[in-house]
């Protein structure tokens, strides 16, 4: 007979792993020694590039045949920063009055083991078998570059043959609390270094000079001042945000050589980041400025934008959550970016885990009824998709 996982404890354990990205601190040793327990072939698969951290991922899938249901997810978490200011160790795992304390409460170590545990009960229920197959896709690079994590493990899954037919991710997807909201799709996400140039020279002099910075404003006004769009029936209006301006110069009277802006563009589903590149050289030809002359722009997309159509994946998550929590969740594109860009060119995808509200904070915590609610969720969305033809 197939043993429960405790979800409770099963955090616990994960969570007094110190997987500061892109450390393990023996997370995937705990996960892969649960799901061998439940009869899991678990595979562990380290992967790395130039000028990056070897990163460590696991791979786990229990049956052989389709349809292939998968839970993603990382291990990995971000720093816990001033560790003084936290009230509890942050890996202590520590429950105060029916809350779970520690970093990865939220995001998303306690949805791992609402996976586990869910399967668990799954497997317990059929008495072991499963009508396709169950897995774990887990990656220890989502909170760091994201070059030796998910990407990779899902081209080596394809390589070795199999296929996901359908992606459920474990990110803290509701705003308030459990039931709020389901994600089918993200906006793209474009972050540029602005370099602008001009000739460096006296304030009191500005004729035999070229202040880069009143060039700078002009091309910032002229890419903030106009929106992108006004959102789509599935994606909200898309945003561009500055978050720096630096020209490192700390003398008043000296009009400097350059000037440098950082700003980032939430883009959705009209546009990608070709298309975003191109309208930001077109705002800036119509400031004045010439590429190459005046600027330099260097563009990273992290992710295009992209949207699941609902289906039965998010037909069958939907119900499980209203069976559960007597709510109906909202089908959203909101927030930022996750794994789920790479999983998307595989299969159907949907996202859906825990509250939100104290990701990456000092003092991360997740109320231990949440995580129960959480398991039971996924353990009825199993029940209802393999219940379909």
């Amino acid at each position: 007979m197939t043993k429960k996982i405790d979800p409770i404890a099963l955090s616990q354990a994960l969570i007094r792993c110190n997987s500061v990205t892109p450390a393990d601190g023996g997370a995937l040793d705990v996960l892969g020694n649960a799901l061998t327990g439940l009869g899991f072939d678990v595979r562990r698969k380290v992967f790395s590039a130039d000028g990056t951290p070897d990163v460590d991922n696991l791979y786990a899938r229990i049956g052989a045949t389709a349809p292939n249901f998968c839970f993603a997810g990382h291990t990995d978490v971000v720093p816990v920063g001033d560790e003084n200011a936290w009230s509890v160790d942050p890996f202590g795992a520590e429950i105060r009055d029916g809350v779970l304390y520690g970093r990865g409460a939220s995001d998303m170590k306690a949805a791992i083991a609402a996976f586990v545990a869910a399967a668990s009960q799954y497997l317990e229920k059929t008495g072991g078998g499963v009508p396709g197959s169950i897995s774990l896709l887990i990656t220890g690079d989502e909170e760091g570059p994201a070059i030796n994590g998910t990407k990779k493990l899902l081209e080596w899954i394809a390589d070795e043959g199999e296929t996901l037919d359908v992606c459920l991710v474990g990110e803290p997807t509701n705003p308030e609390a459990m039931g709020d909201m389901v994600k089918i799709g993200r906006r793209g996400s474009l972050t540029a270094r602005l370099e602008v140039t001009g000739i460096q020279g006296h304030t009191a002099y500005p004729h035999l000079a070229d202040n880069p910075i009143h060039r700078l404003i002009g091309m910032l006004d002229a890419i903030t001042g106009t929106p992108l769009d006004e959102g789509t029936d599935r994606f909200q209006a898309s945003t561009l945000q500055v978050a720096s301006v630096d020209t490192g110069n700390t003398a008043g009277n000296v009009i400097p050589a350059k000037v440098n802006s950082l700003f980032n563009v939430r883009f959705n589903d009209l546009h990608t980041g070709a298309s975003v590149t191109d309208w930001l050289h077109e705002r800036f030809r119509e400031a004045g400025a010439v590429d190459g002359e005046h600027y330099h722009l260097d563009v990273h997309v992290s992710g295009e934008a992209f949207l699941t159509p609902p289906g039965r994946l998010s037909d069958v998550l939907c119900r499980a959550v209203e069976e559960v929590t007597g709510r109906a969740p909202e089908l959203s594109t909101s927030g930022g970016t996750s794994d789920a860009r790479f999983i998307k060119d595989y299969c159907p995808v949907a996202e859906f885990g825990l509250v939100g509200k104290t990701m990456h904070k000092v003092d991360e915590q997740m109320p231990v009824s949440d995580v129960e609610s959480l398991t039971r969720i996924y353990a009825a969305t199993l029940d209802g998709f393999f219940a379909q033809p």
